[in-house]
């Protein structure tokens, strides 16, 4: 063969290994998921995202971080999944103590 053919071979296989690795990465179904891994699955803004856990449109909880007392919400899996199925909850209603 000659060492054109190899260089092309050589460069398709890694571009073929770096696809493997990007699906594997996308498919590896975790416990819990930060806010920015929620926005890159469900191809949103991560300010979104944690405006859906303050709102309460997404179940979520907070989890302690290194950057003071108010923490950093976490989504567990079953919520990525019922939010990919279902959809987001209902908003709150702000008017509901009015009268």
């Amino acid at each position: 063969m000659s060492t054109d053919i190899l260089n092309d071979l050589a460069a398709r296989l890694a571009r073929i290994e770096q696809a493997l690795d990007l699906l594997v990465r996308q498919r590896t179904v975790k416990e819990w998921y930060s806010t920015a891994e929620v926005a890159r699955l469900l191809g949103k803004a991560e300010f979104t995202v944690r405006e859906w856990c303050r709102l309460g449109r997404v179940k979520a909880e907070k989890k302690k971080c290194g950057r003071g007392v108010a923490g950093e919400w976490i989504v567990s899996h079953e919520e990525l999944t019922r939010v990919r199925n279902e959809g987001l909850l209902p908003e709150p209603n702000p008017y509901r103590h009015v009268r």
